[in-house]
Formats: C-alpha cells, sequence, structure tokens
C-alpha cells in the first residue's frame, strides 16, 4: 500500500528501457502498456501521466473525481501570458484534443488499477451525466472532428520534384501512393518486399495488425534505383531506408528523420503543409474519387473498422459532386413528369 504523501512526479529513461516517474503503480502500469502500443504512444502516455500528476499531486488510490475535474479546468485555463487564443476555435489553453487524449490516459491507468484490486472505481467521469438507456450521457471534452488536409496534384508534383535522393522518392512513393503510415515505410525490410507481386508486406501495423500492400510500379523502379546507388553497402541491417551519410550512416532512418527530410522539401517546394499522414489522406483520397470501393481502401489503409475509411467520402469532393449530380438529375425528371401530369 501507498504512504500518504504527495506524489511529484520526475521522469527517469535511459536507452532501450521503458520511462519511469518514480511512483510504483505508474511504472508498473508504463511496463505494462509498453509492451501493448508503439513507443511514440508510450511517450504521449508518460507525458500525460507526469502532467496530470504534476497537477494533482496526490498518490493515485488518492485521486478523486473532483481531482480530475479541477485538472480539466487547469488544463483550458490561459497558457502563459495569458492572451494567447488559438486561431482554430477562438479559445485559450490548451486544445481539446489534447485535453481529450490526456484523459483517455488517465482513465486507462485507472482501469488498470480496478483490474489490479488497487482502487475501486475510476475517478474520470464517462460523461457529464448518466447513461439512459439508448442514450449516451455528453462527453466531458467535446472535440471537433476536423478534417484532414490532403494535396492537391501539383503540390504532389512540386514536392516529389524536391526530394533530393531516390530514398526519399521511394519514400514518398509509399505514403502518396500506398497510403503507408510513416512507422510502416521506416519499418519495412528487405523480406518484406514482394517484387513479383508488387505488393509490401506490413509486419506490423497500427494495432499490431498484418497485411499486404499493392504497390505501383514507380515505387519498384526507384527502390532498384536506391539499392544499385545509394544505400550503403555497410548498413547494420536489413532495414530497407537507412541513414545516408553522416555518423549515422547506415543506421534505420528514424521518424524525425523521415520528417526532416519531408521539412525540406516542403520548403524548397514553397509547400505550407505535406506532412507523412497528409500524404497518407491525399492517397486513399484520390483512390476514392477514382472509384475504388469503400471496403478496399479499408484494407489498403489497414483500418480495423469501416468507419475510420468513411472520412475519404467528405474529402472526395468530385465523388460526392457526381452522386448528387446524378440523384438531382432523377429528382428533376420526376419533377419534370409531375408537371406534365
Amino acid at each position: 500500500m501507498l504512504g500518504s504523501g504527495s506524489f511529484t512526479p520526475c521522469l527517469l529513461s535511459s536507452a532501450g528501457e521503458v520511462p519511469t516517474l518514480g511512483d510504483s503503480l505508474v511504472d508498473e502500469y508504463l511496463r505494462f502498456t509498453a509492451a501493448r502500443v508503439r513507443p511514440n504512444t508510450l511517450t504521449a502516455q508518460v507525458f500525460d501521466l507526469k502532467v496530470f500528476f504534476t497537477v494533482v499531486a496526490k498518490q493515485p488510490q488518492q485521486v478523486r473525481i473532483q481531482d480530475v475535474l479541477g485538472f480539466i479546468e487547469q488544463q483550458r485555463a490561459p497558457r502563459r501570458g495569458g492572451n494567447v487564443v488559438r486561431i482554430v476555435d477562438g479559445e485559450a489553453g490548451l486544445a481539446a484534443s489534447t485535453i481529450k487524449r490526456r484523459l483517455a490516459t488517465i482513465s486507462s491507468f485507472f482501469d488498470y488499477l480496478m483490474l489490479r484490486g488497487m482502487c475501486d472505481r475510476n475517478p474520470v467521469p464517462r460523461s457529464m451525466n448518466a447513461r439512459h438507456r439508448g442514450h449516451r450521457g455528453s462527453p466531458l471534452i467535446r472535440a471537433p472532428k476536423k478534417m484532414p488536409r490532403v494535396l492537391a496534384p501539383e503540390e504532389v508534383v512540386a514536392l516529389t520534384a524536391a526530394l533530393r535522393t531516390l530514398r526519399d522518392q521511394a519514400m514518398v512513393s509509399l505514403m502518396v501512393h500506398a497510403g503507408l503510415r510513416r512507422c510502416e515505410v521506416l519499418g519495412l525490410r528487405f523480406g518484406d518486399i514482394h517484387i513479383g507481386d508488387r505488393r509490401v508486406f506490413i509486419a506490423n501495423g497500427k494495432g499490431g495488425h498484418q497485411r499486404l500492400v499493392p504497390v505501383v510500379p514507380g515505387f519498384l523502379v526507384l527502390l532498384a534505383a536506391y539499392l544499385a546507388g545509394e544505400r550503403p553497402d555497410d548498413a547494420v541491417d536489413d532495414h530497407v531506408f537507412v541513414v545516408l551519410k553522416g555518423p549515422h550512416r547506415g543506421r534505420p532512418l528514424s521518424a524525425a528523420g523521415l520528417d526532416q527530410v519531408l521539412q525540406g522539401a516542403r520548403t524548397r517546394a514553397g509547400l505550407t503543409h505535406a506532412t507523412c499522414h497528409e500524404l497518407r489522406h491525399t492517397c486513399f483520397t484520390r483512390l476514392r474519387e477514382a472509384g475504388m470501393a469503400l471496403e478496399a481502401i479499408q484494407a489498403q489503409a489497414g483500418h480495423a473498422s469501416i468507419e475510420t475509411t468513411r472520412i475519404y467520402l467528405h474529402l472526395s469532393n468530385d465523388w460526392l459532386a457526381g452522386e448528387y449530380q446524378r440523384a438531382m438529375a432523377i429528382l428533376d425528371n420526376w419533377d419534370d413528369q409531375g408537371a406534365k401530369t
């Protein structure tokens, strides 16, 4: 059992080890969740818990609902200076999506404690009011759902032209033509490239799901040229995409390294946006506009639920406009027939 003193988290981290915050239960949870999530997700959860227990300076078993509500209020308060207002929604404080994510992390932690029998209830309310039959309570944090940004065809051309290496062109091709996530591109190994089938094997997709993804012939051409002329012969392992020069030459390219590649290309191309995820969104939006079935896009994207894929119905403007025009043509025909009778 824990003592009655306050808990002041202190982040400790070393290479190859799970970060700790200095509380036995919190650190045990982090070791548990480290085996279930990706490194980036673990990093976010560590930071979320550190922020929460810095604001709510209590041992986990002492946290109550009023502490969580107070934490929400503190997170929504204006940041430094008191006069910073977000352009997107005109509000001060952290974005609702950030607060919502932090609450999800905290709730998951207390769910874990309940399973362990270390506390009898989760202090994070599921909603502002009790659920009734057939109805869900109003959410604690109402975060607006934003439409993801996609690149116009001319922007894709400009970005591709601004890439300086065959390696970079091959990576971007995988994202903009096959819809791979950043981590999926960086995780590719030689055994995952099925040249004869023109597909790549995603061994560890989001949620641990595996899938085979078709790729365009142009990617295989770029890949062959990269392997023949750019990839160091003394690379440390069989990762496809590695660092080309400098002290880390031959080591697998990191997420930060890929982001730096895109940042440089965006600057040279004069673009204000073109992230890895926007390239992925662009791929599926264009596939939907070309008539690809939503279920096929779901399989290509590796979405666990078709509901996640439905966003591309809204992004693909040409498809929506075509459906609307066909429907209106039918309605106009009915109106004409009614007028004649």
